[in-house]
């Protein structure tokens, strides 16, 4: 032990003065305990909460020519007259204040105004409500129209008019059909049906032998098909549309497989219209009409010779698959794949010969044949590009045989 030690300590008692004194904490807790804290927000002044109150009561409507509304119910008035009586309003101005924080409460409200945040709003009895309700139509309201201007008196020169005839008119003019009250005083915000104002005429019927067949309306995608193309629905009913070719796809995603059904139709009218259309969809009724339309909707016209066949040789390619088709005299038939003479009864093609060589791919067959139709050069057209005069000798397009 030191000898030092005592000493040490006498001299540390005299410096404790100087040194600041140890910050008081919690127990069991890190942080100090604050003992003078500020308020948070500035006290409120005596001078700042004096209000004039006669000043203020002059703002209700009920002070003014000292009634009570006449929306009160009786037993509401006796309260409010009981309570103007009993509040002196020199106390009330001595012990009310208001506060000038963002924070302040409206200590006095008028009463006969109704609040909508805290007030209860005034609804109509739900015996107000009619489910039959519903708008006017059209013809409803010029006929109301036309019954105003026949009670209107005549004029008996040219400024005679009465302008709040019509302010009453449309003032007292309902818009539903069903109880007024339904309309003045609604119990919801709901508004009533609508009328069906639809031009879309009854379904027709039609009589087949003894039967009585019931014409369902056209559908959607049947209308637009009739406003691309202008044909109406006999029309396109009366076309000869034919899917010849049908499969299953597959394509893979991060997802997995999705398979869908492919198609390919051809439409024509017989009379030298051809055209072909692709449809793909998950359903293959949803495959077959996409298509079938698709091909309508792209019917192009063809040179025929005769009506019956086509001018010379033609060819077509599209890929790999290569094709040729010939014209045949009458009585030859169409000598050639079921895809091309699909193709040959949808444009009215009787006499045709074709070869397909290369690739036989079944849609590239169907779309190079008809490439092929398309693609033949007017005979005429020729000679008037070579100025010269075309003349038949109903040998040229047989090759030769008669």
């Amino acid at each position: 032990m030191s000898v030092f030690r005592s000493s040490e300590c006498v001299f540390c008692l005299f410096s404790r003065s100087s040194r600041p004194a140890a910050a008081s904490r919690r127990q069991f807790h890190a942080t100090r305990v604050h003992q003078k804290r500020k308020p948070r927000f500035p006290s409120v002044k005596a001078a700042n909460t004096e209000v004039n109150l006669s000043q203020a009561t002059q703002d209700y409507r009920s002070a003014k020519n000292g009634t009570i509304p006449q929306h009160y119910s009786a037993e509401q008035r006796a309260a409010i007259e009981a309570a103007q009586k009993l509040i002196d309003a020199e106390n009330l101005e001595k012990q009310t204040g208001l506060r000038t924080d963002p924070w302040k409460m409206k200590y006095y409200d008028d009463l006969t105004k109704i609040d909508p945040v805290v007030d209860k709003p005034v609804r109509a009895p739900w015996t107000t409500i009619d489910d039959n309700s519903r708008l006017k139509t059209e013809d409803e309201l010029e006929d109301d129209l036309v019954n105003f201007m026949q009670r209107i008196p005549q004029p008996k020169h040219e400024n005679d008019f009465d302008p709040t005839l019509w302010d009453k008119f449309d003032k007292n003019l309902r818009l539903t059909v069903g109880r007024e009250e339904a309309e003045r005083k609604p119990r919801t915000a709901l508004a009533p049906e609508l009328p069906n104002i639809s031009d879309t005429p009854p379904p027709k019927k039609t009589t087949k032998g003894n039967e009585v067949v019931v014409e369902e309306p056209p559908s959607p995608a049947l209308v637009r098909l009739m406003q691309m193309t202008g044909y109406d629905r006999r029309q396109i009913s009366q076309l000869r549309v034919k899917t010849i070719i049908q499969h299953r796809v597959t394509n893979q995603t991060r997802l997995g497989k999705i398979h869908r059904a492919y198609v390919l139709s051809v439409a024509g009218n017989q009379n030298g219209l051809i055209g072909i259309g692709e449809g793909k969809a998950v359903e293959a009724g949803d495959a077959v009409l996409q298509s079938q339309y698709r091909a309508i909707r792209a019917m192009t016209p063809i040179l025929r010779y005769e009506d019956r066949t086509i001018f010379g040789e033609v060819r077509g390619k599209v890929s790999a698959t290569e094709l040729e088709l010939y014209s045949r005299p009458p009585g030859f038939g169409l000598r050639c794949q079921k895809y091309i003479w699909e193709i040959c009864q949808c444009a009215g093609i009787k006499d045709l010969a074709a070869r397909v060589t290369r690739a036989r791919n079944p849609m590239n067959t169907v779309k190079a044949a008809v490439e092929a139709l398309i693609s033949q050069k007017d005979p005429e057209e020729i000679a008037r590009a070579r100025g010269k005069k075309l003349v038949d000798v109903r040998k040229v397009y047989y090759a030769g045989q008669t």
